[in-house]
């Protein structure tokens, strides 16, 4: 990774979207080196006198007390996945913006900041959150921090995830499960095979179960959602001269979110219940969260910014406002078709049009 240095001055919350995008990517923030960003951005919520500005960590949270009715979360992370040759942002003549983290999501964290910038008297009490490592294990995750340490912070009605949508509302998420599927056989000589077990053939049954599989896709608050359970990693072996005596197929199970974590478990037991599995291991799982568009702040929501609603197919921090018994859905200007590649890329259009279509709702 290429190395770049922060930007020098403070970040100008003046700036139109797209531009305010650009200087997000030109400072770099890849999961655990967000803390020049942080300071950025409190420095630059700090001049603003509607807002009261607090900080946990890398973790900045702002806050309007208007002592209106309701309060909205709009809530966003920081960092990125690793930078490969893509900063340097870059703006072409179509209109769209090259860079890491112009889709997931620092299109999303400027259409935050200017709304906290430009709608300094919203029709509902506003809170703002900048977060660190959401890209990395569920344990570093800032805004789970934050939860944990300050869930005060967190009280509200509604909140809305600038992650990337295409500038659709996406309600819930999926929930995902990893498991560690093992299998164990005996050692020996690959030239005299037949004193030993293999392990790494011991997983066929494993393998074929994954294969034949037909995932369920319920319809839940008129959403379809697609599961999927699949291997993603398979370690096995020892040398290439030794019959292996032990195999992990890693399965990756994505789950709709009518689905609590111990559903989805038990039903994971039950697919590979008869494939010879010696060792089951949960290696991690985050449960989903349910649509929640019936709540009348959502549904006011989906009013004001029109299309119609799409189901989240990955995990989110949604899940996290819902455990906390706050609805929230995805609305960002990102496309996740783009999230996490190389040639990452978002609208500026989709920018503009988020941020309009925000104000509007704050403002009428």
């Amino acid at each position: 990774m290429a190395d770049f240095a922060p930007l020098d001055t403070p970040l100008d919350l003046t700036l139109d979207g797209p531009a305010l995008t650009a200087a997000l990517i030109d400072f770099p923030s890849v999961s655990g080196t967000e803390k020049p960003l942080a300071d950025a951005i409190e420095q630059a919520l700090r001049l603003l006198p509607h807002l009261t500005v607090d900080r946990y960590g890398n973790n900045v949270v702002a806050r309007t007390n208007l002592g209106r009715a309701e309060r909205v979360v709009l809530a966003g992370h920081i960092d990125t996945v690793p930078i490969a040759d893509n900063v340097p942002s870059r703006l072409d003549e179509n209109g769209i913006l090259w860079g890491c983290g112009t889709s997931d999501m620092k299109s999303g964290v400027a259409v935050q900041l200017r709304v906290a910038a430009t709608v300094p008297e919203p029709n509902r009490d506003l809170t703002f959150v900048f977060y660190d490592n959401e890209e990395v294990a569920a344990h570093l995750n800032g805004l789970g921090k934050v939860a944990e340490a300050h869930p005060d912070w967190l009280e509200a009605d509604f909140a809305v995830l600038l992650e990337p949508s295409d500038a659709q509302v996406e309600g819930g998420c999926q929930g995902t499960l990893r498991v560690l599927l093992r299998t164990e056989g005996e050692r020996a000589h690959s030239a005299r095979s037949w004193m030993g077990s293999n392990a790494i053939h011991a997983a066929a049954p494993i393998l074929a179960r994954l294969a034949a599989y037909e995932p369920r896709r319920p319809v839940i608050d008129g959403l379809e959602y697609h599961e999927g359970l699949n291997a993603v990693r398979i370690e096995g072996g020892v040398a290439n001269n030794v019959i292996p005596d032990a195999c992990t197929v890693v399965v990756n199970y994505r789950y709709a979110p009518d689905r609590s974590p111990a559903e989805a478990l038990a039903h994971v037991h039950e697919v590979f219940a008869d494939c010879g599995v010696a060792e089951f291991v949960v290696d991690d799982e985050s449960g989903g969260a349910l649509p929640g568009l019936s709540h009348p702040a959502a549904a006011a929501f989906m009013k004001a910014v029109g299309g119609t609603a799409q189901p989240k197919f990955g995990w989110t921090d949604v899940a996290r406002f819902s455990a906390l018994g706050v609805p929230a859905v995805n609305y960002g200007p990102g496309d996740p078709l783009y999230a996490h590649k190389r040639d990452e890329h978002v609208s500026v259009d989709r920018i503009s049009h988020c941020e309009a279509r925000l104000r509007d709702w704050l403002t009428a």
